[in-house]
């Protein structure tokens, strides 16, 4: 069987449960398959294939017929201009939270010398991000996941970074070292009784603990705002990922704790993402 028809069946076998991505996922599995770039695959489709090639790429496609994000599959993710290493341990990077490195670096430039602390950090891919867009920056990255920091310290060493970041396992409420001119975080904002309504692929796959704001969805929230608060310098920023229903509330936990609001960054669908505050 050559690429074509090959691509033509992981289509025809995905298209009731892979909705509109079901060619695109089926191109990024023979890639992942062969080692190859998508490009390759329309450049070379009548190559035909060996047996061992065709039987991964259809384990590999009912991994995905059973809602398994393609991400988790191929063990990657493009996140703002870099690939992270991702697996079941950390929360899938989307592009909504892209917003946080683009208003960091509307804020920040390149000769800023900054001390930055992600909580929460999961996959790195905030921190590790502006670290690349930023030579002067130094990170912290904390994360209540064991799992989530061996991935983020992974992505540290597969993007050479090791050298200007630390990470923590820890809870944010025990994190105590440093003081920071900046802190970055997309904390769970999810109430616990609306996470059984998620897609199935995130439902069923991604980790819970990266989901689960508490039976508000603030209670996450609230414990970064306040720890932020203690870790920052004087006239520190805080850059935070929110629900789109969520910035009333938030706003008033931030005045709470003595911040002043800089800025509510819309996402991609013109909704309320993020928050820039400064610490007073």
């Amino acid at each position: 069987m050559n690429i074509h028809a090959l691509l033509n069946k992981g289509f025809n076998l995905l298209k009731n449960s892979s909705r509109d991505t079901a060619m695109l996922d089926s191109e990024i599995l023979l890639s992942k398959v062969l080692k190859k770039n998508r490009e390759y695959l329309i450049l070379n489709y009548k190559e035909n294939l060996k047996k061992k090639s065709i039987e991964l790429f259809y384990t590999l496609v009912e991994r995905r017929k059973k809602n398994e994000p393609i991400a988790y599959i191929v063990k990657k993710k493009e996140f703002w201009k870099q690939t992270f290493y991702i697996d079941q341990g950390v929360l899938i990077p989307r592009p909504d939270t892209e917003l946080l490195v683009q208003e960091t670096l509307k804020l920040f430039d390149k000769n800023s010398n900054l001390r930055i602390l992600d909580i929460g950090t999961g996959s790195g891919c905030i921190l590790l991000s502006l670290l690349k867009e930023r030579e002067n920056f130094m990170g912290t990255g904390i994360d209540i996941s064991k799992k989530a920091i061996n991935v983020a310290r992974f992505n540290a060493k597969l993007h050479q970074l090791s050298n200007r970041v630390k990470f923590f396992n820890s809870d944010v409420d025990k994190f105590l070292i440093g003081k920071y001119d900046l802190v970055v975080s997309n904390p769970p904002y999810i109430k616990n009784n609306n996470i059984k309504y998620l897609e199935k692929d995130v439902f069923d796959y991604e980790p819970e603990v990266a989901l689960n704001g508490g039976k508000t969805g603030f209670s996450k929230i609230s414990k970064v705002v306040c720890r932020a608060s203690s870790l920052l310098k004087k006239s520190g920023k805080l850059i935070l990922e929110i629900g789109f229903d969520q910035k009333s509330k938030v706003i008033e936990i931030l005045e709470k704790n003595r911040f002043y609001i800089n800025k509510i960054a819309k996402d991609y669908a013109k909704k309320d993402r993020c928050i820039i505050s400064t610490k007073l």
